[in-house]
Parts: structure tokens; sequence; C-alpha cells
């Protein structure tokens, strides 16, 4: 498996991250023990970076992995919170629920920016944390992980971020603010300025699953960056694994990756209407058809994250 160097931070992480946000209670809801192990094979296999956050409450099965393996791998994790004291909580927690004495890499999560703003200072409070604590050395490396074009730009703009983690694949499914060809441009636009770049979503969360080869060798062929895809069991591992270690002539041998799909749906008598999975929602999925009617969600832009699913207060947002 290739392995690259993050920008200027001297990270240097396998070309396939192991994505933990589905094995956790947004998802699959995997117990730590048996999350653990899938972890375990993935390290065994080659790949050496694990990426997390605080929302996705997975650092318990990462915790035991790292108990068993012999070499600690690259850890990136990511806080939504907005303000100062939010993220002090944030980082302190990652650090003891891991039980490690630095964090790799730490982003502000969902940096979305809306028209006129700059969220480095919309969230200046929580940005100026992170900061101090890679002065104090706890965190080696800074930066954003966001579906927003506009956010990405910004960041290769900005001289304190360190890393950049952006949504992109081959339907655009997922990108805010923008197009795919933006997208692309402000990718390259944070290379050029020296950020190390690494690639969420590739099967745009899942909706491109059936077309497995098609969609990841569109970025792996369009970027050759790191590229960070969720596993919840040993077949995915596997086949990733294949993937990411067959010669580009040879994907042909390597036979479709089938996975059942998933789709979240909003459970009728459950909702209160409270409102709070429509703001959550990082692809604007989720809408009311009419003043009086509860939220759904609308498979066709629905990025299968479950973001909404940790903020429904009623656990109303169920995966089906």
């Amino acid at each position: 498996m290739r392995d690259f160097i993050l920008g200027q931070t001297g990270i240097k992480v396998s070309e396939l991250c192991f994505g933990a946000l589905p094995m956790g209670p947004l998802q699959k809801k995997m117990e730590p023990a048996a999350g653990a192990e899938i972890i375990l094979q993935a390290l065994a296999g080659g790949i050496n970076f694990i990426d997390t956050a605080q929302l996705y409450q997975t650092y318990e099965p990462i915790r035991l992995a790292l108990h068993k393996c012999a070499v600690r791998p690259v850890i990136a994790s990511k806080s939504m919170a907005l303000e100062a004291e939010g993220m002090t909580t944030a980082i302190e927690e990652c650090l003891r629920q891991l039980e490690i004495d630095y964090i790799d890499i730490f982003h502000l999560h969902a940096a979305r920016v809306p028209e006129g703003e700059d969220v480095f200072k919309t969230r200046a409070g929580a940005w100026q944390v992170m900061l101090d604590y890679k002065e104090k050395g706890l965190i080696k490396a800074i930066g954003i992980s966001t579906h927003s074009v506009p956010a990405v730009q910004l960041a290769a703009e900005n001289n304190e971020v360190d890393i950049v983690f952006p949504i992109i694949n081959r339907t655009g499914i997922g990108i805010l603010n923008g197009t795919l060809e933006e997208m692309e441009k402000a990718i390259e636009k944070c290379r050029q300025h020296g950020k190390g770049v690494y690639l969420m979503k590739a099967l745009g969360g899942g909706c491109l699953v059936n077309e497995y080869h098609a969609a990841v060798s569109f970025v792996r062929e369009r970027f050759s960056l790191p590229i960070a895809m969720g596993m919840v069991n040993s077949r995915e591992v596997e086949y990733n694994l294949a993937y990411f270690n067959t010669a580009a002539d040879k994907l042909n041998t390597l036979p479709e990756l089938v996975i059942e799909e998933k789709c979240f749906q909003v459970v009728d008598f459950i909702c209160k209407d409270c409102g709070q999975c429509i703001e959550t929602c990082p692809n604007h999925a989720i809408s009311k058809l009419a003043p009086e009617s509860k939220p759904v969600i609308n498979p066709d832009l629905c990025l299968r994250c479950g973001y909404c699913v940790g903020f429904c207060p009623q656990f109303a947002i169920r995966m089906t």
C-alpha cells in the first residue's frame, strides 16, 4: 500500500484510512470489543491511519485496539464545538478516552461556510483552543473537516491550517456551496499552499457502493491522496485492503464489492418535530413537505452518515 506525507506536517499515513464512523452508535452500534477486532485487522493489513470524531462515539473500540497493537497508528479526531469551552472539553475527552499522550490531527468538524462568513472567525474561540493545544504539543496538526467548497478555499489561504479533510466523489454528492469541479480546484489550491489533504466519502457515504471500482478509482486517479473509508466487518476490511494493494492494471481481476445498502428514516409517531435533524444534516437532505408535517429524509440526498441520529433528542431516526 502506498504511503503519503500530509503536507508539511511530517505525518506519514497509509493511502487507506480507517473511518470509524460506521461502527459507532450513529450507525451499526457495534460492541466496542468487536469494533476493536476490526480495527486490529485493518492495522495488521497495513493501514496506519484512523479517522474518528467526538460525535462518532468510537473512542472505546479504538482504545481497546491501541492496547493490543504493537505500533501506534496516526489518529485524527474532530469536534463540532463552536466555542473555547466546548473545544477544550472535546480535546481533553479525546486524550483521556483514548488514553494517549497526544493527538496526531484534530479538526474543526463540519466546518460549513455560509455565504459571506469565515469559519475561522465564527468559530474563533474553538480554533484558538486548537492552536493552544498544538503549541503545548498535545496536538501535532490542526485543520478542518468539511463538505463546503468555500471552507476548503479559506483553509488553503489560512497559514494556521495544517491539514484539510474534504468530501469528494465522482458524482459530487454531498458537496456544499459549489460544484464538483470547484471542489477539485479548492483541493488543488490546498496542495499548492502546502496543506496536507486526505479525502472523505469517495463512495458518497454508501450511495455509490454499487459502483465501488469506478467511484474509488475516480478519487485515487484524480487526486493521489489518502482516502478515509468506513469499515464494519472483516469482509469490508479484506476487500478494501485487496483493492488498495492491487496494481491498477490488475484491479479488473477483483470482483465488485457487494454491501447491503443502508438508509435512515424518521419514525413519525416518535418525532416531536423539534427541527434539530434539519439543522444538523450536512447535505440538507431533511426537510418538511408541509408546515404541519414531520421531517422526512430524501434518500437521493442522504449521505448515510447518521449525524442526525446523534442530534435527535427523541431517538426518532433509525437506520433500516
